[in-house]
């Protein structure tokens, strides 16, 4: 278990997440199990703006879309950059001794 993971615990949707929010939790932040309670603000910012775009996409501005894309890629979602290293992943056979 990481520092993080030990200092701040498992990341758990808030009840207050409701319809498209909680769709977005359940499919994208709950399977991510690399995430811990330290990322919980940047979850649930994701999780508001993407009910904002599924409830109005047309008035969606890209300004909010550019910071939907910055969660994703805080959060590990789209950028596996953003994801922990486990102890054997990451390594090159070829390179590293």
């Amino acid at each position: 278990m990481s520092q993080a993971a030990a200092a701040f615990g498992p990341l758990q949707r808030p009840a207050y997440l409701k319809a498209f929010a909680k769709e977005a939790w359940e499919r994208y932040v709950a399977p991510a199990s690399w995430l811990d309670a330290s990322r919980e603000p940047a979850a649930i910012a994701f999780c508001e703006l993407w009910s904002e775009l599924r409830k109005a996409p047309a008035q969606f501005p890209a300004a909010k879309h550019t910071q939907l894309r910055g969660f994703m890629s805080d959060l590990g979602l789209t950028d596996e950059r953003r994801r922990p290293v486990k102890a054997d992943q990451g390594r090159d056979e070829f390179f590293d001794d």
